[in-house]
């Protein structure tokens, strides 16, 4: 039975018809497309995007000068950038052929040329291609379009992250429920900048952090004269975000006597400032984060249920990081680039025991546990690489239950180790490839099966 896989695209820009031919013979492999002058082999390269091209410098109207062939090469690279592009030229053409490797082209050869070594070349342009490509989508996965502040490999934490993406068009209230350190806040930030409301405020209170007695006014402003240094009438958070989005971190601790009011906004969509009579209308989108079991809050009669349903409109659950496989040691890489740049360390990196150190944590303190034991060694270590010594003293994991289906065992152990190599490898696939002792073919196969790529 035939296959129906689609061959790559390889394209041949060549003035001599019988060599055309030749090199289309030559490389069957590939979906050849052929063109004889600049202008054609510029509307097949934006038509079909060849990640390889083959071109001869010398082209008509003038196919003893290079000056066309030197436009086409610019023009390629232009529109397509990551085009590898091998330049065929004369024996005695050395110059020309430095001066295209210049310019960005990938290689060169010079006529006559052996078929095979040819084919060798155009075959390593491809996996360079390739890599580049999975690399570039890889570097997507790691930075969600919406959340470029959040860096994740997770399944779990990636569903969260398009789940943002579908509410934050709507004004539908979220609740965000997490351990403290998770990112709640960055992932609030991530509602509001993908939303419609992206181009008003985004205004955050955290309700356990102000005293209950400033609270109400800190919320809903207050009138001149309302109480003892009320000197002027004050605008709360609910009113200065208006037409914005309201972030209510920490929502569990919000004082009983408060939830009643906080319920009248949500019902009715207007506030009175304290001391004053007027209701206020404000139209604000409402995003509440909290690291308490609310249900449990609720059965002690500590946070009202009516009002728990009117904020849990659209629930999402942030995994803690030591859940989120292969999350910790990407986020320190990243940690590490930014603050050694910060405190100008230059190019420093993590030796292999301080990930080591970094995957058996368990980091009760999450994202921002990491990231200041990150800026701490950073600033500590004596030398580039940073050490377990410089990481501290961490304890490890808790043993978890034994799965005894040995299929389900090898699949899980083979998953988790691949994406530790990636993160560890912090994205290249060439080295989490050597790290697992296997080709990067094999990875890739792996990467597919396993719903990585």
């Amino acid at each position: 039975m035939m296959s129906t896989e689609k061959l790559p695209y390889l394209l041949i820009v060549e003035d001599d018809r019988a060599l055309q031919k030749q090199m289309r013979w030559a490389f069957d492999q590939y979906e050849a497309l052929t063109a004889d002058d600049r202008e054609s082999a510029l509307q097949l390269v934006r038509r079909y995007q060849p990640p390889v091209v083959t071109m001869d410098l010398g082209l008509p109207p003038d196919a003893d000068a290079v000056s066309e062939g030197f436009k086409l090469l610019e023009q390629i690279l232009t529109q397509a950038p990551d085009t590898k592009v091998i330049v065929l030229t004369g024996q005695n053409d050395r110059a020309n052929a430095l001066r295209a490797i210049a310019l960005g082209a990938y290689d060169f050869f010079a006529k006559p040329f052996e078929v095979e070594m040819l084919g060798l070349t155009i075959e390593r342009a491809y996996r360079l291609y390739e890599l580049q490509k999975e690399n570039e989508r890889l570097q997507a996965m790691q930075q969600p379009d919406v959340l470029s502040g959040l860096i994740t490999r997770d399944p779990a934490l990636l569903r969260v992250c398009r789940t943002i993406e579908r509410v934050a068009v709507t004004d539908a209230t979220v609740l965000l429920l997490g351990e403290s350190g998770t990112g709640k806040e960055l992932l609030a930030r991530g509602v509001h900048e993908s939303s419609p409301r992206r181009r008003e405020r985004f205004v955050a209170i955290n309700c356990a952090a102000i005293p209950d007695s400033l609270l109400e006014s800190e919320l809903f402003g207050y009138e001149k004269g309302a109480f003892t240094g009320a000197a002027k009438t004050t605008l709360g958070k609910i009113e200065t975000a208006n037409n914005g989005t309201l972030m209510l971190d920490e929502i569990g601790d919000l004082p009983h006597a408060l939830q009643a009011k906080l319920l009248r906004f949500l019902q009715e969509r207007v506030i009175e400032r304290i001391g004053g009579r007027q209701e206020i209308p404000v139209n604000v989108r409402i995003v509440c984060a909290t690291h308490q079991n609310l249900q449990g809050l609720i059965s002690e009669g500590r946070f009202r249920e009516d009002l728990y349903y009117r904020l849990a409109e659209i629930v999402v659950t942030i995994p803690p990081l030591r859940d989120r496989l292969g999350d910790a040691s990407l986020l320190a890489h990243a940690f590490v680039r930014r603050f050694a740049a910060e405190n100008n360390r230059g190019g420093m990196t993590l030796r292999e025991d301080a990930l080591r150190a970094i995957e058996a944590h368990a980091w009760p303190g999450n994202v921002r546990e990491l990231e200041n034991c990150i800026k701490r060694a950073v600033i500590m270590a004596e030398g580039n690489q940073i050490t377990a010594e410089d990481i501290g003293r961490l304890g490890g994991l808790q043993a978890e239950e034994t799965v005894l289906d040995l299929r389900v065992a090898r699949d899980d152990a083979e998953r988790r180790v691949i994406i530790a190599a990636l993160a560890r490898a912090d994205g290249n696939v060439v080295k989490a490839a050597e790290m697992l002792g296997v080709s990067r073919p094999t990875l890739y196969d792996m990467m597919h099966r396993f719903g990585l790529k």
